[in-house]
């Protein structure tokens, strides 16, 4: 189609792409929002859900953390779970970003987006 343009057919196919990986992108970026990951802390007594983009969407804590005198140590693993999540979300972001990159033939630990 572009065969005497010279570097211009090469300048078409390069934009394509460059228009699917960001069609492609904007998919992923969707399907972030939708993935849940759970952290914990203190085996299981307070669980945090966040979706893999990071925003945190539940919080499920054991009744029997709230003892007055045991204030500190509910406030301590209620930010443990919160960070266990954003971690995972990170993690699977990452991973999630990995695998869109992999399909669209870019080099292993290319971090997307640019």
């Amino acid at each position: 189609m572009f065969k005497g343009l010279g570097g211009l057919g090469d300048m078409a196919g390069m934009m394509k792409k460059a228009q699917e990986m960001q069609s492609r992108m904007g998919e992923m970026q969707e399907n972030l929002a939708s993935i849940k990951v759970t952290g914990e802390a203190g085996a299981g007594l307070v669980k945090a859900t966040a979706t893999a983009k990071g925003e945190l969407v539940g919080l499920e804590i054991d009744p029997s953390i709230f003892v007055p005198s045991e204030k500190e140590m509910a406030e301590d693993l209620i930010l443990a779970a919160i960070k266990d999540a954003q971690a995972r979300a990170a993690e699977r972001s990452q991973a999630e970003m990995g695998r869109i990159a992999e399909e669209m033939g870019l080099p292993p630990g290319m971090k997307l987006p640019f």
